[in-house]
């Protein structure tokens, strides 16, 4: 009976334990430069901590944002880090969780539209990234080091995209330049669901 009951409460304690480890907030990455892997994209303090968002996500109606769904229509919820797609006949229905853009004055919002799909896509630096961060390297051709990850949507908007990443300690963060990231698992979906034309909204 005793047995029984340390064993309870060992299990319980656990439990409590690993909740309180996963509400912790997550360490950011260092961002001075390119990591190991070339693929961070950020630019916070490795000692500065991130909430990763972990209870905003809810399923939305397109009528609020959009007079229609044709060619699609991809939502981009900013606050709550997801972005939501919609067929055009509205059979289907899916939500990501996502990264976001580091700062306000780097978040832009508003309507646009996808303009260009790229599987396996190239990256170089805006000119403010490499200001900021001159040891960047100029380009970044297709494969794991790539910060676009292994599918590209090109809005636009010029230097703005939704894409994948390789770093999946971005996702659900505010971790990029201006671009919204996803899983390359979710961005390769999303891929095959859009297509050129397809509207967007941020918010």
């Amino acid at each position: 009976m005793t047995a029984h009951r340390f064993s309870i409460k060992s299990r319980r304690g656990f439990l409590a334990g690993s909740a309180a480890m996963l509400a912790t907030p997550a360490l950011a990455q260092s961002t001075s430069t390119f990591n190991a892997d070339g693929t961070t994209e950020t630019e916070r303090d490795l000692n500065e901590s991130v909430k990763r968002n972990v209870s905003s996500f809810r399923m939305l109606d397109w009528r609020p944002y959009f007079s229609n769904t044709r060619n699609g229509a991809v939502l981009v919820d900013i606050d709550s880090r997801a972005v939501h797609y919609w067929s055009e006949d509205q059979s289907v229905y899916k939500l990501y969780p996502s990264s976001v853009p580091l700062t306000e004055d780097l978040t832009r919002r508003g309507r646009t539209r996808i303009i260009k799909k790229v599987e396996g896509p190239s990256w170089r630096p805006t000119p403010s990234m490499l200001k900021r961060n001159p040891d960047w390297p100029p380009y970044v051709g297709p494969g794991p080091d790539n910060p676009l990850g292994s599918h590209a949507l090109y809005l636009s908007w010029t230097y703005y995209r939704i894409h994948g990443t390789h770093d999946t300690r971005k996702i659900g963060r505010k971790s990029s330049n201006g671009c919204i990231g996803l899983y390359n698992e979710h961005i390769a979906e999303l891929f095959a669901f859009t297509k050129v034309g397809t509207q967007v909204l941020l918010i």
